[in-house]
């Protein structure tokens, strides 16, 4: 598929490129823009939709990216800090937020779900607890000038996994607290 962005897009979007070998990198740059573009959820059917590609012969390629080819989620959060920074704090402090939650999911195959808090439901006099999977997420703070308020742009997602879940796996439990 040939992608004929704009110069700008295409400069942002090519410094992603060295996280991918080259034979990978059609794909994860069609899935990044595609992922841009969507306004459903991001999964790669979505994208691949968007994209104009969703009855591609060899679609299973992009589903590919995700699930084995081997590539650092570290450093791509950290590129697009990098990217983040330059845009929307040139100077100045830099001001970041974290926050954890709760995907609810269900189901036999989901092995890292714990029971956890509900924030959204619990009260000072009621506890309600939810079942799924923790996501804690490192979010750069900007005030964006035209929407008059501060967005929380999130450039690092980790699964944190319940206690329960690393006590099978013989794994030390880190706490909230710990991730940071």
């Amino acid at each position: 598929m040939s992608l004929n962005l704009p110069a700008g897009i295409a400069s942002i979007i090519q410094l992603f490129s060295r996280l991918f070998s080259t034979r990978v990198w059609k794909q994860a740059e069609v899935l990044m823009i595609g992922a841009i573009l969507t306004t459903r959820k991001r999964t790669v059917s979505s994208i691949l939709e968007v994209m104009g590609i969703a009855h591609e012969k060899n679609f299973q390629n992009y589903h590919r990216v995700l699930s084995r080819a081997v590539w650092s989620n570290l450093e791509a959060s950290r590129i697009l800090l990098m990217i983040l920074l330059s845009i929307f704090v040139p100077s100045g402090p830099i001001i970041m937020g974290i926050d954890d939650t709760i995907e609810r999911r269900k189901g036999k195959k989901i092995k890292a779900k714990g029971i956890y808090r509900d924030p959204v439901r619990s009260s000072h006099s009621q506890f309600v607890k939810v079942s799924g999977l923790r996501w804690l997420a490192v979010m750069l703070l900007v005030e964006i000038p035209w929407a008059q308020r501060v967005w929380a742009l999130p450039f690092f997602t980790v699964l944190a996994p319940s206690e329960r879940y690393n006590q099978q796996l013989k794994h030390r439990h880190k706490t909230l607290t710990d991730w940071f």
